[in-house]
């Protein structure tokens, strides 16, 4: 039974002459896939009437259909369209909630066979082991996965927040030189410290560029374009609209369209695509990702409906296809080896109905997902998936006894408030006079409020504890909790009273990480995550049931944004305000706000 690995194709150097002999006729191939129309992402067309020969994992030719005569085991399309495996240039496995080894399932079914993971999430937790231990996972997955090694660990300085991690140049250095799978430097998300020329930031864009590892990046702003492209940075996935795509794309970035489901802030694809099609810019240079996508959402909304999305806001289905394969594999240099259906390439193909839906994947020549459903072959490689070293599953570490509420202010006070709106990820700060009360609850009702406390998990500190205010949450009872406070992943828990809180943090600190909801003194949804904080140790298919039942409880609770909008609140370097361990923290400021203020 095949390994399944990226690593069980033989490299291209040790094929050619196989490779040529098939191509020629001179021998046999593996296999052929007949009765097929094929996209070709070289010339964005689809061609009438063609069959591939395959041999040893690879692509040995694209013939006209039944030139074929020999007794090779063939594959009837029946009028499909063979493609490429899509390749996804920008996401965190982590976000999925599931190991590398589970996340190739949902990948699979999608179509997708390359990816281009950015852990900066296990690293924030467990630094360069967390790491490493991804790239063992993402080794035994059968999935193509890629490193782009995290730039920004913490993603702002300790005074701001507590991390686990802390990925100093001289440390990206080294994974970079051990790993081969290290390709390049994950985005780079402490924008303003880059742009305002800070000595750490540049240290570690200097540790990729003098590897000749491109740059991954992360920006908000256009006043912030010409200095970040100046610094090396050569992508970009945070084109959230049309003008911004534009001067990146002018600045020289890549451009990765971001497509997420669309009630959520990461569903940018339809303003930022208008740079190609209102202001008429090639697509030469713009390619489409996921980013964040829960085990869920991967199932339903992967990189084959962002290609889909495309098409809806006016690319040809060849141009999309070709934005979610050829391009991604270019910008990292891999387009003589994924991306397209050229002699010699990997044999990562997808059988596609007329409306671009995957039917079918083969993964290095092998069928692993048949009519959407996984194979035995598949079913065998996910059953065996890799084992977190034991220290991942103990990084929840609290003091025994915290008190997760502010004191009620006895006069009259200025409250600096989050104020939580969709569609966008960015934050409010709202300023509030707080008139002496009898209770909290007369202040909530008053003022749309509810509490939001960050506390720091990693045992680094003596039990750091961040009161906050919510405006706008729609919290009205209970609690709500996650161990996936971006981006140093300190626990994050919003309430309306301190019994239900503690509830939510007790539970969390029993499973060793997850998100879950309170009601009525009781959890009434939970995903545990034992693996960081972060990870289950579970199949994707099990991971999503319950993260379904999460969200919908997580909307019955009256909650405003989705939880992994929630999660995002800790994260302090996105505009206007937020909430660390250390306190509230004023962005691009970059200092820290009491909650209170003297009126």
């Amino acid at each position: 039974m095949p390994t399944l690995t990226r690593f069980s194709v033989r490299p291209l150097a040790q094929m050619t002459r196989q490779l040529a002999a098939v191509a020629s006729g001179r021998a046999e191939p593996d296999g052929v896939i007949t009765g097929a129309r094929v996209l070709s992402t070289y010339s964005d067309r689809i061609l009438p009437e063609r069959e591939l020969w395959l041999s040893g994992g690879r692509i040995a030719a694209v013939q006209p259909a039944g030139r074929y005569r020999g007794a090779a085991p063939r594959y009837d399309a029946r009028g499909g369209i063979i493609a490429p495996g899509l390749v996804d240039p920008h996401i965190h496995i982590e976000s999925s909630m599931v190991t590398a080894c589970a996340y190739a399932e949902g990948a699979l079914l999608d179509g997708v066979t390359t990816i281009f993971c950015d852990s900066h999430e296990i690293g924030n937790v467990m630094d360069v082991a967390g790491i490493e231990a991804m790239i063992e996972d993402a080794r035994a997955a059968p999935l193509s996965i890629f490193l782009t090694v995290p730039s920004t660990v913490p993603a702002t300085s300790a005074a701001l927040e507590t991390a686990g991690g802390d990925l100093t140049a001289d440390k990206i250095a080294a994974l970079f030189d051990r790993w081969p799978e290290a390709v390049a430097l994950g985005e780079k998300m402490d924008f303003v410290p880059v742009t305002m020329g800070d000595e750490r930031a540049h240290a570690i864009l200097a540790a990729s560029l003098s590897r000749g590892r491109p740059v991954s990046g992360h920006i908000y702003g256009r006043e912030f374009v010409a200095a970040y492209a100046a610094s090396g940075i050569t992508d970009t996935h945070e084109a959230i609209d049309r003008d911004i795509a534009d001067d990146l794309l002018e600045a020289g970035l890549w451009l990765f369209l971001r497509g997420g489901p669309p009630t959520t802030p990461w569903h940018s694809l339809p303003d930022a695509i208008r740079t190609i099609t209102e202001l008429g810019a090639s697509p030469k240079r713009i390619a489409v990702c996921t980013d964040d996508r829960d085990a869920d959402d991967l199932l339903h909304f992967g990189l084959d409906w962002v290609v889909r999305e495309a098409v809806r806001a006016g690319m040809t289905p060849a141009q999309a296809w070709s934005m979610g394969s050829l391009h991604g594999a270019t910008r990292f240099g891999m387009e003589g080896e994924i991306g397209g259906l050229g002699g010699g390439r990997r044999a990562d193909l997808v059988l596609l109905d007329d409306d671009l839906r995957p039917r079918c994947t083969w993964y290095g020549g092998e069928l692993v997902v048949e009519e959407r459903r996984i194979t035995p072959v598949l079913d065998a490689a996910l059953s065996a998936r890799y084992r977190y070293p034991d220290a991942a599953y103990h990084t929840v570490r609290l003091p025994t006894s915290l008190q997760l509420t502010p004191d009620l202010p006895g006069t009259a006070v200025t409250a600096h408030t989050i104020r939580t709106e969709l569609p966008g990820i960015m934050l409010g700060h709202v300023t509030l006079r707080l008139e002496p009360a009898p209770d909290w609850r007369t202040h909530f009702d008053t003022h749309d409020l509810c509490f939001v406390t960050v506390i720091e998990r990693h045992g680094k500190s003596a039990g750091n504890v961040a009161h906050g205010l919510l405006n706008g949450f729609g919290l009205r009872d209970g609690a709500v909790a996650s161990s996936v406070g971006h981006d140093s992943h300190n626990i994050i828990v919003a309430g309306t009273d301190e019994a239900d809180m503690q509830i939510a943090l007790a539970a969390i600190e029993k499973a060793q990480g997850g998100v879950c909801v309170v009601r009525g003194g009781q959890v009434t949804a939970m995903v545990d995550l034992p693996i960081a904080g972060l990870l289950s140790d579970r199949r994707v298919g099990e991971v999503a049931e319950a993260t379904r039942a999460l969200k919908a409880e997580w909307t019955r609770a009256g909650c405003t944004i989705p939880y992994m909008g929630f999660n995002l609140i800790p994260l302090s370097v996105i505009p206007e305000i937020r909430i660390t361990d250390r306190g509230l923290v004023l962005v691009p400021q970059m200092r820290l706000q009491p909650l209170f203020e003297p009126v």
